[in-house]
């Protein structure tokens, strides 16, 4: 099995557990003291209306759903920077497909530690994988007693070992990303709901409406309904940006490391 193990960085699962709780303290006291903050509302007072044009009364007005969907859009912002980061180290230093293809032309001409000198330049994932078939390339020049065709699976094969250590830390905590585009919308679903509840509770008092209420229920409905939407948009925009990215990544992998099995095959027969 590859020795080689990633040398990016990223959240632990531990760490990833315990950002989520911290992030909802945030936003709680987000919710009650910068949003209702009391001159945010006509007459230093949170059950009022909020003063006309201020936005931050608005959302304040959404409930107690909202602390929740602010609690979901700060995690997408975190983890879109944490995943952006891991995702440009590894890539590693500069162009992936030169670096590619510069690997290619070296393997061929047998400049082995020219390749693995590339490949400690350019780091990342990519170089991680790459280093690792050209390891196992030179090793098994100097096997005599195994045949040719069981040479290449061994080299296939630890560079599909070094492949699989690089793909979690790629595909760590998209995970949160999905779920949140998912969850988001149904957390504003809700809060809509409750919203409405309360508007037409305030409609359904004897006498005149209570304008306040009725005014407050809108508003919280409303209110609920554009974060979870939001934040599930950004999810989703998110999520589908970073598949892209490690499908590419994947797809430099598995290229270098057929051009390094073929390399071999191809001098091995001469």
């Amino acid at each position: 099995m590859s020795s080689n193990k990633s040398n990016q960085k990223s959240f632990s699962p531990g760490f990833t557990g315990l950002i989520i709780p911290v992030l909802f303290v945030v936003a709680v006291l987000i919710y009650l003291y910068v949003l209702g903050n009391p001159s945010n509302f006509q007459g230093g007072d949170p059950k009022n209306n909020p003063i006309p044009g201020n936005y931050l009364g608005q959302v304040y007005k959404g409930g107690v759903i909202v602390p929740i969907l602010i609690t979901l859009l700060m995690t997408v912002i975190t983890f879109f920077f944490e995943r952006f980061i891991t995702l440009r180290k590894a890539k590693g230093h500069g162009s992936v497909s030169l670096f590619v293809k510069n690997i290619h032309g070296l393997v061929a001409r047998k400049e082995f530690e020219q390749a693995i000198a590339l490949c400690d330049k350019q780091r990342g994932s990519v170089a991680n994988v790459i280093k690792t078939g050209i390891l196992k390339f030179k090793e098994m020049l100097d096997v005599k007693d195994m045949d040719k065709d069981q040479k290449a699976i061994a080299i296939q094969k630890e560079i599909e070992e070094a492949t699989s250590l690089e793909l979690p830390m790629l595909e760590q905590n998209l995970v949160i990303l999905a779920t949140i585009s998912s969850i988001a919308t149904l957390f504003g679903l809700l809060g809509t709901v409750v919203g409405m509840i309360k508007a037409f509770a305030a409609l359904a008092q004897a006498g005149a409406p209570d304008a306040i209420a009725l005014a407050n229920g809108i508003s919280e409905a409303l209110i609920n309904t554009a974060l979870g939407i939001g934040t599930s948009a950004l999810a989703i925009v998110s999520y589908n940006y970073f598949t892209t990215k490690i499908d590419g990544l994947t797809y430099s992998i598995d290229e270098a490391g057929y051009s390094i099995v073929q390399n071999f095959i191809a001098q091995a027969s001469k």
